[in-house]
């Protein structure tokens, strides 16, 4: 049984959503409040977070950002404003997905089995496997990657990224393409999320120098993982 955690300070909402979500056979805790999400969380294993947006105490982004610095569980953004700023901020701050209310229950249990059939799909894909490419290991039974023997702290859309890069080595992806495959369909033309993560990305491996493999920039196309032999 899958344990969610539904975050959000509407009782409505927690109602209609954990009614929802224990019928479909989820273990659902609630929280009406960003410290109490955070409480809970810590004090409990998850297999995913819906986040409200704007909660008292510590609003979603900043909880999202806490639980990012220790978790790659999945979450899911619920928020009342559908700018492309929020999205974008709510996906660069490490949230799998969101919703813009006023939304449909039967809407959110769809998101939450697509987010938790991308997560499938990517661990099926690598097959518990162990990549090396010089000094870079990338093991797929934890999520832990090394460079030089240190490890390197990567959010889990991070590691999925450089899994998907890796795994297909001297293949350039469209920015389109890592959307559908990594964060799916629903986000089809805010290529700026893909980017803001492979520059972050990058960030934390060029502090180690890695003369023989890079991450690179496919004018035109995309990106990809070249390795020099």
């Amino acid at each position: 049984m899958k344990k969610l955690l539904i975050a959000d300070d509407n009782e409505d909402i927690l109602e209609i959503l954990t009614t929802f979500a224990t019928a479909e056979g989820y273990d659902v805790t609630t929280a009406n409040d960003g410290e109490e999400t955070l409480v809970k969380f810590f004090s409990s294993n998850f297999d995913m977070i819906l986040l409200d947006v704007m909660m008292p105490k510590l609003d979603g982004f900043e909880v999202c950002k806490k639980i990012r610095e220790v978790s790659n569980i999945p979450i899911i953004l619920i928020t009342a404003k559908g700018e492309d700023y929020d999205r974008i901020m709510g996906l660069d701050t490490g949230a799998d997905d969101y919703v813009v209310k006023p939304f449909s229950a039967k809407e959110v249990m769809a998101r939450i089995r697509a987010v938790l059939r991308r997560l499938d799909r990517v661990k099926d894909a690598s097959g518990n496997k162990i990549f090396r490419f010089d000094n870079l290991t990338i093991d797929t039974t934890d999520g832990k990657v090394t460079l030089a023997g240190e490890n390197i702290d990567l959010t889990r859309k991070e590691f999925d990224l450089l899994l998907l890069l890796t795994d297909n080595k001297g293949r350039a992806f469209s920015r389109e393409h890592l959307l559908e495959s990594l964060w799916g369909l629903e986000y089809e033309g805010e290529t700026r999320t893909v980017d803001t993560h492979i520059k972050r990305l990058r960030a934390k491996l060029d502090k180690t120098p890695h003369p023989n493999w890079k991450i690179k920039t496919v004018w035109g196309v995309g990106y990809s993982f070249e390795v020099t032999p």
